[in-house]
């Protein structure tokens, strides 16, 4: 039972990335590097907020003081993976093939959003991963049997909305558009910050209104990205009929 719950519940968290890894990714080496890069600019982030929780001794019981600090070095060095790649993007076209970097200019902003989201993932999950194993399984005397498929569903959701924000955030950057920029930092704080009322096991709160700011994210980049919503919609209408 527990090795079946471990399975579930990563495919649950990583099945969807894996597949846009391996269909959007994985044959070009260009991307890769970006995708890596964007990850380890991730864990830059995360060795910041770590340093801050860990000098700042009297607020260490506080979860959202950690989260506070965590959200600002990610959306720092989101910038920061924006100006690099915008700075080598000529060079990286010179050094690779025709078809390894198209002209679009989301294409990287996409790449390094799945390689942050990837990387997240991959630390908020792993410890739950490996508790599911066993021995034993929550519910039977105390917690809750929701907390490993519910972690997973928030995982995959990070996951996803880091890759969305990535192409507002590098759209808005580019337009200078400040309200996508906005978006993208004041809903991380929204989807961190409802993270918190998983502690209390209120997973309904959380879930339902971060898929919510998940659709409404994932939209907003397929406009960002050049995509018709009404083209979209009338499509799928029609095929119904």
């Amino acid at each position: 039972m527990t090795l079946a719950e471990f399975f579930s519940c990563s495919l649950l968290a990583f099945g969807p990335p894996v597949a846009m890894f391996a269909m959007t990714i994985a044959r070009n080496p260009v991307r890769i590097i970006i995708m890596i890069a964007a990850a380890f600019f991730w864990l830059l982030s995360f060795l910041l907020s770590s340093l801050v929780w860990y000098i700042v001794v009297p607020l260490r019981s506080y979860l959202a003081f950690g989260m506070v600090f965590a959200v600002a070095f990610q959306e720092c060095f989101r910038y920061f993976i924006y100006l690099l790649l915008r700075k080598t993007e000529a060079g990286l076209k010179e050094i690779s093939d025709n078809h390894e970097i198209s002209s679009h200019k989301l294409e990287m902003a996409y790449v390094s959003g799945l390689g942050f989201g990837i990387m997240s993932g991959a630390f908020a999950l792993v410890n739950v991963l490996a508790d599911s194993v066993g021995p034993g399984t929550l519910g039977l005397q105390s917690g809750t049997e929701f907390f490993f498929v519910t972690s997973a569903a928030m995982t995959l959701c990070m996951i996803l909305l880091n890759t969305f924000w990535s192409v507002i955030f590098f759209n808005g950057m580019d337009e200078k558009n400040y309200k996508k920029i906005l978006w993208v930092i004041g809903s991380h704080f929204l989807v961190s910050s409802l993270s918190l009322l998983n502690r209390n096991e209120y997973y309904f709160l959380t879930i339902l209104p971060a898929y919510i700011v998940l659709l409404i994210t994932a939209l907003t980049a397929f406009k960002c990205a050049g995509g018709y919503i009404g083209v979209v919609v009338n499509t799928c209408f029609t095929k119904a009929q």
